[in-house]
């Protein structure tokens, strides 16, 4: 069959996805993974259908070497595989883990064959073949990478792969090395490699192309692409293989893997790598499904496809909406009918303006903000587990002191404490009636400026964080102290209404 550089990419097409997290994508800077990380990776990879799990290089150390021998052990469905540079010994060391297969990197461009490896473009031939041929011989799967492909000369590209091809390689893969082209650059050379044989694409991200070049490569022949999960991997790092597998299915019907797994299976890798799925990243960042925009929210709720290229389900999320300075009155509408609560419509137009203003602020307004916001707008009250029923503080003496009554699920509870001020002591006395159910981390305390006149008020505005929830609540009162201490009980008695846990009694 001949393939031209523009062929598009039909539905019926099959396509598969060669996952090199544990290999390239470990490569990153500060990424190392242990056995046990790699196996729960190639787990998730599994469930997800990968059809190819490059499990590392078996050339870089024992450690390296029980970590792909524990994945080969995991029976997949998925071919598992070694990276092997251009070597026998290396392909031996391969052989001892019990890979399925390799991927044979030899030099293609002349910078690698003369600058690198510092040998003749003939002599790079015949070592290929007899590489390939000693691969086959001891029935391993075998994919020759002409690294740095999309820098060489492309005759000679076409040549180093079918002598590859007529030595036996299964497959012979489009490596661009170092993320240095474009997509008509990858089509012209796939269109050309996939005359010769099976063709794989190896792609780079640091023009911004990998995905652009994949699918490039796709159209012109290539029915295997590596990817790396979350986009991991040297410098910029490899195409991501979330993006490629929904830019594959949304765009042109090609279906690779399971979609709904791939949400799970970037956390999986983040965890274990320790690199944070950034915010805005396509497919599995936190902002992906979010809407604050009034103007989106509102069309989402209308419709979920107004503001959203697919179903977040597709790919393993849920739809979120954030309250923020964007949001409008049918976003804090439809957050707060999910929680149940009712408000009118000159309700719900107060709520927002109040939403805006903490969002102005520069402030994230959480679930349990807009809760206590609608609260007091609308002069509902709600079922407490903690309410303030007293405080006394004094701070004449040389320490300050000060005690509390509080009603803590129905019970009374009394206690005092000091501190470095009035407010400090008035805190301490709370903590000491809660005991441990005051494990809450104080992360904010902002007052407002006082009022003038006789009538003088200050606004205390604190932020309260516990078990990985915060609530920001603000109270006005003539006195400083009643106004933080009252803040503060409110506070603690939405983030404990949100554990719903049993009460704890106070510590003796």
């Amino acid at each position: 069959m001949t393939h031209s550089a523009d062929d598009t990419i039909a539905p019926d097409r099959t396509v598969r996805l060669l996952d090199t997290t544990l290999r390239d994508g470990e490569q990153a800077p500060g990424v190392s993974l242990t056995p046990d990380e790699k196996v729960e990776i190639a787990r998730s990879l599994e469930r997800a259908g990968v059809s190819v799990v490059e499990a590392g290089s078996a050339c870089t150390g024992a450690g390296e070497r029980q970590a792909i021998s524990r994945v080969t052990d995991l029976d997949l469905d998925a071919r598992v595989t070694s990276f092997c540079r251009g070597m026998e010994s290396d392909i031996d060391l391969a052989l001892d883990c019990d890979v399925d297969g390799v991927h044979l990197v030899v030099p293609a461009s002349d910078r690698h064959i003369e600058g690198k490896v510092g040998t003749s473009h003939e002599d790079n031939l015949e070592k290929t073949a007899e590489l390939v041929a000693y691969a086959k011989e001891h029935d391993l799967w075998v994919e020759v990478i002409g690294e740095d492909g999309s820098r060489a000369d492309l005759d000679y590209l076409v040549d180093l792969n079918a002598t590859a091809v007529d030595a036996g390689a299964d497959r012979i893969c489009f490596a661009d090395t170092v993320g240095h082209t474009g997509p008509e650059r990858t089509a012209e050379a796939v269109s050309r490699l996939a005359d010769v044989g099976p063709v794989s694409a190896h792609t780079h991200d640091d023009l911004g192309l990998g995905v652009a070049n994949a699918l490039s490569a796709v159209s012109a022949g290539a029915d295997l692409v590596h990817c790396t999960v979350n986009g991991l991997g040297e410098r910029a790092g490899n195409v991501a293989l979330e993006e490629v597998a929904i830019a594959l299915s949304h765009v042109y019907d090609v279906e690779t893997l399971d979609l709904t797994e791939l949400y799970g299976l970037a956390q999986t890798v983040s965890r274990a790598t320790g690199v944070q799925l950034p915010p805005n990243k396509a497919v599995i960042g936190e902002n992906a499904f979010t809407h604050e925009s009034g103007i989106h929210t509102d069309g989402t709720l209308k419709d979920d496809k107004m503001y959203e290229p697919y179903a977040p389900e597709t790919v393993g999320r849920e739809r979120r909406l954030a309250l923020g300075k964007h949001t409008g009155r049918a976003g804090v509408a439809a957050t707060l009918e999910e929680h149940g609560v009712e408000a009118d419509e000159e309700a719900i137009a107060a709520i927002a303006e109040r939403v805006t203003e903490l969002g102005d602020r520069g402030r994230r307004v959480t679930d349990a903000d807009l809760l206590a916001i609608a609260e007091d707008v609308t002069g509902d009250d709600r079922e407490r587990v903690v309410e303030l029923l007293d405080l006394n503080a004094t701070s004449g003496g040389a320490v300050p002191t000060a005690s509390v009554r509080l009603e803590v699920d129905g019970e009374e509870r009394v206690a005092s404490g000091t501190g470095s001020g009035p407010v400090d002591a008035a805190v301490s006395a709370v903590r000491e009636a809660l005991g441990s159910m005051a494990d809450a981390e104080l992360d904010s305390y902002h007052v407002d400026a006082v009022t003038g006149g006789t009538d003088a008020v200050v606004t205390v505005e604190v932020t309260m964080m516990r078990n990985d929830r915060s609530v920001t609540v603000a109270r006005s009162e003539a006195d400083i102290t009643r106004a933080s201490v009252e803040a503060m009980v409110d506070a603690l008695d939405r983030l404990l209404a949100a554990d719903q846990q049993p009460l704890a009694p106070a510590d003796d």
